[in-house]
């Protein structure tokens, strides 16, 4: 099995994810990348500057911002808050660690806070999730259409 590249937010995004996202192709996208973490934490994780294995899925009609300055800035922030670089390696629940031991639920509001999701607050609870038992969650099966994450 070949790494998934994954960018620095997407670490956090992924646990917040819920089944829902841009479009159904990007969903569809994200929740294989999501499963595959889920069953097969071991997976290696490359942390990789700018758009990942998850960006390729975005939807081409609607507007990018996959390369705006706010999206690697944020990038940056969270690499550092997890302590992790560009270019490092990692298996997915090594990642998972790191989370639990260098964010805290309440730091989302500060990292993301110019992320559209933020709001929904399911970020935060999927780090605090992740503090108390680092593996991601179920996805509601109901849930894995369009719409919000």
């Amino acid at each position: 099995m070949s790494a998934i590249a994954l960018r620095g937010h997407h670490l956090l995004c992924l646990l917040g994810y819920r089944g829902k996202g841009y479009s159904d192709g990007f969903c569809a996208n994200m929740t294989e990348i999501y499963e595959t973490l889920r069953l097969h934490p071991e997976t290696v994780i490359e942390v990789i500057e700018g758009p990942d294995d998850i960006c390729r899925a975005f939807p081409s009609d609607q507007h990018s911002h996959c390369c705006n300055d706010s999206v690697y800035r944020k990038d940056y922030d969270i690499l550092a808050q997890v302590g992790l670089a560009i270019g490092s390696r990692s298996s997915w629940r090594g990642v998972l660690s790191r989370v639990a031991s260098n964010v805290g639920p309440d730091d989302i509001r500060t990292l993301c806070s110019d992320c559209r999701w933020e709001p929904y607050g399911l970020c935060k609870e999927g780090v605090a999730h992740i503090h108390g038992k680092q593996e991601l969650r179920l996805l509601p099966e109901s849930e894995n259409k369009g719409g919000a994450k």
